[in-house]
């Protein structure tokens, strides 16, 4: 396969991740757009024997953190501001999909990612702290401790209201 076909392969999967970190479409499709662009830029820092799918992710990663930076005032949405992205044919599955959203925007970005990254795109604890850039043993902490907190917001468990204070 070639280089171009390999990450067309993973674009659904970029997708789907970037829609996750970012929760609006369009906002998704830049970053997906951002990243395979990036890619092709630096084609030639890829190393052939390691996969090609925790490269490109990690990519994503940097570009979204980076773009978080820039627009450094932070907003946070009320959770009834979050749109429901997908439609399911069945009333219970859609209020689950919806509760779930809603629980993880909820999860410090950290949290998130790691989250998203094992549980979602299964990759690896060595793949995950490669793509993100720390040590396995913090993907492992941020993992459980992702998971409890999902655990408990999901259980009714009250969520602290966060304000962001500019200096």
């Amino acid at each position: 396969m070639s280089g171009r076909d390999a990450i067309v392969a993973e674009i659904p999967r970029l997708r789907r991740y970037a829609r996750a970190l970012t929760g609006r479409a369009d906002a998704a499709d830049d970053l997906v757009q951002d990243t395979l662009t990036r890619a092709l830029e630096k084609w030639h820092f890829w190393q052939r024997e390691r996969e090609l799918r925790p490269w490109l992710f990690s990519i994503m990663h940097n570009l979204h953190v980076d773009a978080l930076r820039r627009s450094h005032p932070v907003v946070f949405c009320d959770a009834d501001d979050l749109p429901i992205s997908v439609q399911r044919a069945e009333q219970h599955d859609a209020l689950v999909l919806r509760d779930l959203e809603r629980s993880l925007a909820l999860l410090p970005l950290e949290q998130r990612e790691v989250l998203l990254l094992v549980g979602l795109e299964e990759l690896s604890y060595a793949e995950v702290a490669r793509t993100l850039a720390i040590p396995p043993g913090t993907v492992m902490s941020r993992l459980a401790r992702a998971r409890a907190r999902l655990r408990e917001i999901l259980a009714g468990a009250a969520v602290p209201v966060l304000k962001v204070v500019k200096k």
